[in-house]
């Protein structure tokens, strides 16, 4: 049976993939495939598992060329994307890449492909200027409607409202410049761009590392927009004000949670042996002697984890609130 359609398949209906033991059926992994193609989620992953698939396999699972073109397709613009020296040709219908490595003291580029030959500026990446500094780059171009476009004078401030809704909706990826479009409902603002792999911040389009959202910049995990500056200001206030509270009573209540609670959980750990396990074929003196050897054991661990806990714990919490959040204060 295939786990995607959950149909009774034949044995020879289930190809093997060289990057994974999962199986489905043809059928199911051709329009697997294709859907993720023309969403450009390539690298494609296994249907049930984060691992990448072999492009061999996606070479022989894809029907038509013209999607396994594609696919090579996004595969270059992947690599090609990632690489900081790389740009692309601005000129229209053109994405002709220019490997511009070194070409930082002379920006002048011209775009190599066969009856084009645009000139554009290696830092702004624009149309090349001799005679005047870089254009500042604008956020995401605009992302009004035809609509609100054509919209008559009595009707522009409907079409204003839909054009600003719709750049909330869609943004550009800080690294390639791919839209992507999210619905603006609070939900998770940890954004992964398909196009080049990129993790940034909806709010702030930066790119983020894991402690991003703890750091005191406004961004918040869930929610549609920053912070306020009075409210960072305020929590930020908070945080330095209230630490030591804060600390020494979360440092009184795991110290003795820890150090009476392991003890307690080894103990009935190893009272509550199953009937198969080997504790079960013991006497009842084994038994208290293997459980009270347990708790014995789990006493003179248990100081040892707490004091690396909290000797530990305590002072990075301390260097992040009288580090980070007194330095963004000060800023």
């Amino acid at each position: 049976e295939c786990p995607l359609c959950l149909l009774p398949q034949p044995p020879e209906a289930f190809p093997s993939l060289a990057s994974c033991s999962h199986r489905s059926c043809w059928a199911c992994l051709e329009q697997y495939l294709c859907l993720a193609v023309r969403e450009s989620r390539v690298p494609v992953s296994c249907p049930h598992c984060p691992t990448a698939l072999q492009p061999s396999d996606v070479h022989r699972l894809l029907p038509e060329p013209a999607l396994r073109d594609k696919y090579e397709e996004f595969l270059l613009r992947r690599l090609l994307v990632a690489d900081p020296g790389t740009r692309w040709c601005p000129a229209p219908d053109c994405s002709y890449a220019v490997f511009a490595h070194g070409c930082a003291e002379c920006p002048r580029l011209t775009c190599g492909r066969e009856g084009c030959g645009t000139e554009f500026c290696y830092h702004c990446r624009q149309p090349w200027h001799p005679d005047g500094p870089c254009a500042p780059v604008p956020p995401a171009p605009s992302l009004a409607t035809p609509t609100a476009q054509l919209a008559q004078p009595e009707e522009s401030a409907h079409g204003e409202a839909l054009a600003q809704a719709e750049a909330e909706d869609i943004k550009v990826c800080p690294r390639c410049s791919a839209f992507i479009m999210k619905i603006n409902d609070g939900s998770c603002n940890r954004m992964n761009c398909t196009v080049c792999g990129c993790l940034f911040c909806w709010l702030c389009l930066q790119e983020i590392s894991d402690v991003h959202f703890l750091s005191p910049s406004g961004c918040t995990f869930w929610g549609k927009r920053p912070w306020s500056r009075t409210r960072r200001i305020l929590w930020q206030l908070g945080m330095v004000l209230g630490a030591p509270m804060v600390i020494s009573l979360a440092a009184g209540v795991a110290v003795p949670v820890i150090t009476i609670g392991i003890p307690i959980y080894m103990g009935r750990k190893v009272l509550a042996g199953g009937p198969g396990s080997r504790r079960s074929s013991l006497s009842g003196c084994q038994q208290c002697l293997s459980v009270t050897s347990s708790v014995l054991l789990s006493l003179f661990v248990s100081p040892i984890i707490t004091a690396l806990t909290v000797g530990v714990g305590v002072p990075l919490v301390l260097t992040y609130v009288y580090g980070t959040v007194v330095l963004s204060l000060c800023r």
